[in-house]
């Protein structure tokens, strides 16, 4: 397996892609959709929403946590997760520069 080369790229564009990677799996989508529309949840409440195993659910929790989309707090033996907002817009707002910098135009290459 090949290395990657990330120091041929900018920090903005590495950026991008490792939150693009994490957008990459339906679960991590609908994880963040569910605590879009719930404000806030438990493991268990993604568990029993989701089907998936407890286990699997941690996983994809921890990998949104890495790139900062979500945060969780501490309450009794359970944490509660929660969408970061100020994350949230400036992730919104890297994927807002990539897509305006395509011209508005009809026709092709």
């Amino acid at each position: 397996m090949g290395v990657t080369k990330t120091d041929l790229f900018t920090d903005s564009q590495n950026e991008l892609a490792k939150i693009a990677k994490v957008f990459a799996h339906p679960a991590r989508i609908a994880i963040l959709e569910y605590l879009i529309q719930s404000n806030s949840c438990i493991n268990g409440d993604l568990v029993q929403e989701l089907g998936l195993a407890q286990a699997t659910i941690s996983q994809h929790l921890r990998e949104l946590k890495e790139v900062g989309l979500i945060k969780g707090s501490i309450e009794g033996v359970s944490v509660n997760y929660c969408i970061d907002a100020v994350r949230w817009a400036e992730v919104q707002n890297l994927f807002q520069e990539l897509f305006s910098g395509f011209p508005k135009i009809s026709g092709c290459c």
